[in-house]
């Protein structure tokens, strides 16, 4: 019994239904328009309804109701008789974001109930709280418009992006009919559905390639000719999980598929006609780079970056996002170098180490990877492809390595059997110069290249890691000189009186990415970025569901500060540094950067508890 009834006798409650109506609304139905006069509250009994206000050609979602709610509260004025607006317009109007039954409540039933102090507090009670969510949302809008001057945002769900009325087809269609409604209609896909079931996708490619290209008649099935297996995403996901899926997969178009139907579908163009076109037309242009214009593709991802991190995508999505696109650039560095001394002899593998082979690189730093090939047969070719991928790489934007940890470098490529033995000359002298080159390899991602060669690879690292007891002591033995310093006494002390500054990548990240490195080699993991890393030992059971999830909210936690922390440095022209101080921190970043430490500190114990 809904709160407005409760206490009532039952034949009061019928009384009082009868004199309101009940409706029914289909999807983006109009349930209140914007100069619609109010006639009582709306009572929304199944369903979710948005409260909207058009500006120029966009509608922007105010709130979200849901099944209990109530709709007009702005109407009480009018009833209570304090209104100073009447004869204006409404400015808000209220659709409904999926079929929605409601019971519309006159202001007759109003009066009959507003004696009863449980109706008024149950009004005042959510009034209350709809007005203070209201100002938290308009607050929190206010302070990012004046402080970016922009008024869109990464942070908006894809059911505010997405088409909603779908243009489909069943599988039985033919291929004529389909290309007939895409020019109608001025469209470049369609959904393929049975009874809303998505079944596939068919786009102007498909066509071209799979009906064109292969002289296929006009009456063939689409279902012979779709892609079938399709990537969607939720109406409840965001404008950023749209892009990072759309650059991942390679994909222009995404239905939005709830509880198996499909809802919408949300399009590259979509994307574009919501944020800078020039620079996402750039992005596009990766692929197809040559070394005169590779330069530009890096000024082209930092003001993506710039978007996100002043759109505050969670720092996870956002290094996801620009990881994709980097692997893309890198990708077609390599192309390049292959171009240019001719096709390979063998079987290869090109990895990345540091921070971009924990997929957390951000801003172009300078190059970290290695080849592995078949053979020492080919070991010529491969020094010369080494050299150019150093060169081409140079040209895109990533500097030389100081410390030489490159493909170019003979140390930094081989074959299986030259890593092979390199891996165990590592082990055995386990000295402080071979254990920094051990940490730096093992943070290694495969990223171009044969997967067969890379899985062999990596089956005959980890034999060499069943034998390797001594070579853990010692990496253990050399992170205990780097404790991950204990920031636990009172928030004021610490911030103010004692430490002033604290080296966020020699202090905190390298003890944590070590501490998650050396934990999964002990037990089997010899890859993966860190947080992969995590999920797997908890799937071993070294680490506990709870503490895993720990860990990864408190490295999220650090790496956000440290990459804002970078990243203004970079704008503002300063010299780059690791070294953060905690003048310049916000009061809610230390306490953050306070309890993150003691989860990571926890980390590495649990890892110095091994020997």
């Amino acid at each position: 019994m809904h709160p407005l009834f409760q206490g009532l006798p039952q034949r009061e409650i019928e009384q009082l239904i009868a004199e309101c109506e009940q409706k029914t609304f289909d999807k983006d139905d109009l349930i209140l328009g914007k100069n619609e006069r109010r006639k009582g509250l709306v009572l929304l009994l199944d369903g979710v309804a948005e409260v909207y206000v058009e500006h120029e050609g966009y509608d922007e979602v105010l709130e979200v109701v849901q099944k209990g709610g109530i709709i007009g509260f702005s109407s009480l004025a009018h009833f209570l008789g304090v209104s100073k607006n009447e004869g204006k317009e409404e400015l808000v109007a209220v659709r409904a974001a999926e079929r929605c039954e409601v019971l519309v409540m006159p202001f007759s039933v109003l009066t009959r109930l507003w004696d009863d102090p449980n109706v008024h507090d149950y009004l005042l009670a959510q009034a209350c709280i709809r007005l203070k969510d209201v100002y938290v949302s308009l607050a929190e809008q206010v302070k990012q418009a004046r402080k970016f001057g922009d008024s869109t945002s990464f942070v908006v769900p894809v059911q505010d992006l997405m088409v909603r009325n779908v243009v489909t087809l069943p599988p039985t269609a033919t291929v004529q009919e389909a290309a007939k409604k895409m020019a109608a209609t001025h469209i470049s896909s369609i959904v393929v559905t049975n009874e809303q079931k998505l079944c596939g996708i068919l786009t102007e490619t498909d066509l071209v390639e799979r009906v064109l290209g292969q002289s296929l008649p006009y009456d063939t099935p689409i279902e012979r000719v779709m892609t079938k297996h399709v990537a969607t995403i939720s109406r409840f996901a965001y404008y950023y999980d749209a892009l990072a899926m759309m650059i991942e997969r390679g994909v222009k178009h995404l239905p939005v598929v709830d509880d198996g139907k499909v809802e919408g579908i949300v399009t590259f163009s979509d994307l574009m006609r919501k944020k800078n076109e020039s620079m996402m037309r750039t992005i596009q242009q990766i692929d197809h780079a040559d070394e005169q214009t590779l330069s530009k593709m890096k000024i082209a991802i930092y003001e993506l970056l710039a978007t996100m991190l002043r759109d505050q995508v969670p720092i996870a999505q956002c290094l996801n996002t620009i990881t994709k696109l980097y692997d893309r650039l890198v990708y077609r560095c390599l192309s390049l170098a292959i171009e240019q001394v001719g096709d390979p002899p063998s079987r290869f593998a090109f990895y990345q180490m540091g921070s971009s082979g924990r997929r957390e690189q951000f801003l172009l730093t300078d190059q970290d990877h290695f080849l592995v090939y078949e053979s020492e047969e080919h070991a010529s070719y491969f020094a010369t492809l080494g050299e150019a991928i150093v060169r081409v790489m140079e040209k895109a934007g990533y500097e030389r390595c100081k410390g030489k940890m490159m493909a170019s470098e003979n140390a930094w490529r081989g074959s299986l059997e030259t890593w092979k033995d390199r891996l165990r000359e590592w082990m055995i002298h386990a000295t402080n110069d071979n254990l920094l080159l051990a940490q730096n390899f093992f943070s290694y991602r495969f990223v171009y290249g044969d997967i067969d060669l890379h899985r062999a690879f990596e089956q005959q690292i980890r034999e060499q890691l069943h034998r390797a007891k001594i070579f853990f002591f010692r990496l253990v033995e050399m992170e205990k000189q780097n404790e991950i310093p204990t920031l636990d006494r009172p928030i004021r002390s610490i911030f103010g009186l004692e430490r002033k500054t604290i080296d966020m990548k020699k202090e905190v990240l390298f003890p944590y990415h070590h501490s998650i490195q050396i934990l999964g080699l002990i037990h089997g993991i010899v890859s993966g970025t860190p947080f992969e890393r995590i999920e797997k030992l908890k799937e071993k059971q070294v680490l506990s569901p709870a503490f895993a999830k720990d860990v990864q909210k408190a490295a999220e936690n650090v790496l956000a500060i440290y990459i804002r922390h970078k990243w203004n440095h970079y704008q503002a022209n300063k010299q780059s540094s690791s070294v953060l101080s905690f003048a310049t921190m916000t009061t809610r970043e230390k306490d953050e950067l306070m309890l993150s430490l003691k989860t990571l500190k926890q980390l590495q114990a649990q890892l110095f508890s091994h020997f």
